[in-house]
């Protein structure tokens, strides 16, 4: 029982960060599973829909943008993962992880794999299920907080996402510890002072 594990939304301004598990049937693969950035939107849902099918297990976990201030994004990250990892039926007795990162508190061995979503294909199977699962709900949040364009760039930080920023302020679903949110906020103005932020160069702007 070998699960593949991989997460998606580590570099959004917005929104959670989603990692799957996903324990392959190796007599029943779906074909043209592969890196989910590699794959157009509608060859991701198809395949997640088939992954799900056939999968022996598969599992979604997500961390909130509140727990992401809270931690960091890295220990959010490797959270997700181990939740998903734990939530799997059968439990599988390995994990491959991507990425260079362990994961805490499991109770099976694991492997990192570098670039693993292109190299295993029960990671890159558990990156399509993650970036479906993520997709949709930035989807649903781009109608409960209109104007961002989440359905366009699912939080990432793109020209039209910092122009809606600036235009409406950070939303309710924002990382507010992230550079691309703070620094596109107004400069706090003390007695008439200016004071700009200062760089925060551990807070990541890449996913």
């Amino acid at each position: 029982m070998i699960a593949g594990s991989d997460e998606v939304g580590r570099g959004a301004l917005a929104g959670p960060v989603v990692a799957a598990a996903v324990i392959l049937n190796l007599k029943n693969i779906p074909r043209g599973i592969n890196d989910s950035k590699q794959l157009t939107r509608l060859h991701r849902e198809e395949l997640a829909r088939e992954i799900q099918d056939r999968a022996l297990a598969y599992s979604v976990a997500r961390i909130e943008h509140q727990e992401i201030d809270q931690i960091n994004i890295l220990k959010a990250s490797l959270r997700a993962m181990e939740l998903a990892i734990k939530a799997l039926r059968p439990l599988p007795d390995y994990v491959l992880i991507d990425g260079h990162q362990r994961v805490p508190n499991l109770d099976c061995p694991q492997s990192t794999i570098i670039k693993g979503d292109c190299l295993s294909v029960s990671i890159a199977a558990a990156s399509i299920v993650a970036k479906v699962a993520r997709d949709r709900w930035m989807r649903e949040y781009d109608e409960q907080y209109p104007g961002y364009g989440f359905g366009l760039h699912a939080g990432y930080n793109t020209r039209i996402h910092q122009e809606a920023i600036q235009r409406l302020g950070p939303s309710a679903i924002h990382r507010l510890t992230f550079r691309g949110v703070l620094f596109s906020q107004a400069a706090l103005n003390f007695g008439g002072v200016e004071v700009e932020q200062p760089p925060l160069s551990s807070l990541p702007t890449t996913d």
